[in-house]
This record gives structure tokens, C-alpha cells and sequence, in this order.
């Protein structure tokens, strides 16, 4: 039997992943990644691939992360929250795809303890709902400063329906100025 389950999205290749954990009287115990994840990590041309980088970040509530992707050095993410609760969003951003510019939302947490794997080709973004939260996550490439590209986090073509109001949200100034979704159809020759 594994140790995760792999719940299926209508966008090929992303899922959320709830692992099997351990608890008693004394807490739990899981496992947050192992070779289960093999068929699952691949670049965006269907290669396999190994997570090369970790991160973490620590954020307040209303803190809005999003949405980003690397153009020409994509990378695929498993990302979960090890304390708080985010609104995680990942968006189909892959030229060709069937589901391009569609996206799902979920809700990651350390209660829930749900992760969420990002293939390559997807804008990623999450907010912060819980008064702080720690977010860590997996890449399969290095971050590329240079190759990144954002689209507005409320962008209309986008529709997302983050679920804190407009005036609670926190942006970085990168952030700020980001293109709109349309834009990045266009670079990508859509």
C-alpha cells in the first residue's frame, strides 16, 4: 500500500496529494515525499525529473504570493504548509493545453496536511488565510530570477476567487506590476 493518495484534477498532471499519517496519543507521524512521487515528477515535455530545490517562506495573513512561473526554465512544484492555512491557486498556463487558463484552488494547512503538486507550465500563487503561515515546497529547476514571469493575481481572465477581500491583500511590488494573462498568450505565440 502507499503512502500517499493522488487525487486526480481535471488539468493533467496536477494533483493534490494527501499522505497517510501516523497519529496516537503522542502526535503523528508522515511521510511528506517519496519515490511514489517518480511517475508523477516530470518536465514539461514528459521526461522524468528530481526536485533539485527546496524553499520555504513565512508569511502574515492577507499575504498574497502569485502568480508566477518560469518562461523557458518552468518549474514543477510540491508545495504544502507546515503551519497555518493558505489558499493555494495553481493555473494551466501550458501552450496546447485543453485546460489553458483554467485553475484550481485549494486550501492547504498543517491541520489538513494536504500538498498540492504543480507540473511544470502552471502559474502558481497562494494567499495567506490563518494569522501566519509557513509554506514549504520542492522545484524541479533552480530559480531563475531572470526567466520569471507574473501575471496579476486578480487578472479577469484569470477569475480567481481568492477569499479575502481586495483591501486585506499584501503585494510585493513585483507583484504589483504584473502582466495580464493576455500578455503571456502573446509571448507565448497564442
Amino acid at each position: 500500500m502507499g503512502k500517499f493518495r493522488f487525487i486526480e484534477t481535471e488539468m493533467e498532471g496536477l494533483y493534490i496529494v494527501e499522505p497517510t499519517v501516523f497519529g496516537d496519543e503522542r502526535g503523528y507521524f508522515m511521510e511528506t515525499f517519496n519515490d511514489e512521487f517518480a511517475p508523477y515528477v516530470t518536465h514539461i515535455d514528459g521526461t522524468p525529473c528530481q526536485y533539485v530545490q527546496d524553499n520555504e517562506s513565512s508569511s502574515r495573513r492577507g499575504v498574497l504570493r502569485g502568480m508566477h512561473l518560469q518562461l523557458t526554465q518552468p518549474q514543477g512544484k510540491l508545495v504544502r504548509v507546515i503551519e497555518g492555512e493558505v489558499y493555494d491557486v495553481a493555473a494551466d498556463v501550458r501552450p496546447g493545453s485543453p485546460t489553458y487558463g483554467r485553475h484550481l484552488g485549494v486550501y492547504l494547512s498543517a491541520e489538513n496536511r494536504r500538498q498540492l503538486l504543480v507540473p511544470e507550465g502552471f502559474l502558481h500563487g497562494f494567499l495567506v488565510v490563518s494569522p501566519t503561515a509557513r509554506f514549504v515546497y520542492k522545484c524541479t529547476r533552480l530559480y531563475a530570477p531572470q526567466d520569471e514571469f507574473g501575471v496579476q493575481w486578480n487578472d479577469p481572465d484569470l477569475a480567481i476567487g481568492w477569499p479575502l477581500p481586495e483591501e486585506e491583500i499584501i503585494l510585493a511590488p513585483k507583484d504589483r506590476v504584473s502582466h495580464s494573462l493576455r500578455e503571456l498568450m502573446e509571448k507565448q505565440g497564442k
